[in-house]
């Protein structure tokens, strides 16, 4: 793979086009890869198609997600990781699910006194203010960033039925 890819290097294309390329490599030849590609990020333009979404995190600029042959979002990592939230919000006294939720929350859960839920619209005070709206018992709320991998998995389980 490390020679396919140096010779098609060598003829410094526009475009490359990637399909599990870190697939079955050791950690040494997989950096190698990695810095072989990260130095031609300026002149190229890299389409990775990947399930390692831990290395697509720290090598990618741009992420998009395709399910169903639909491309559900395309955008830059920082703005992807910046506008989805795992919010957990602490009641005073048991709750039931909200008649109406926003619909930027993914995948509410409501257990006793805590309910959790996805924030794909991130806003600090949007979001606060809207928890407060819908939970008017609220005690506390904690809310924490998402990787790309917890994103993934909330996008995938949002479309299957009781999840």
């Amino acid at each position: 793979m490390k020679a396919a890819l140096v010779g098609s290097l060598a003829y410094h294309p526009k475009l490359i086009v990637l399909d599990e390329p870190f697939g079955g490599l050791d950690p040494l030849v997989r950096d190698e890869l990695i810095d072989g590609l990260l130095d031609r990020a300026s002149e190229t333009t890299m389409f990775i198609s990947s399930h390692d979404l831990a290395e697509i995190e720290n090598l990618a600029s741009h992420v998009g997600y395709i399910e169903q042959g639909k491309l559900r979002f395309s955008e830059e990592m920082t703005s992807l990781l910046e506008r989805f939230r795992e919010v957990e919000v602490t009641l005073e006294e048991p709750a039931e699910s909200p008649a109406s939720v926003p619909q930027s929350w993914m995948r509410l859960n409501v257990a006793a006194n805590v309910v959790r839920f996805i924030e794909s619209r991130f806003d600090e005070e949007r979001t606060s203010a809207e928890t407060r709206s819908a939970f008017r018992n609220m005690r506390n709320i904690a809310i924490a960033p998402m990787t790309l991998r917890s994103i993934f998995l909330a996008m995938a389980k949002s479309g299957r039925p009781n999840e």
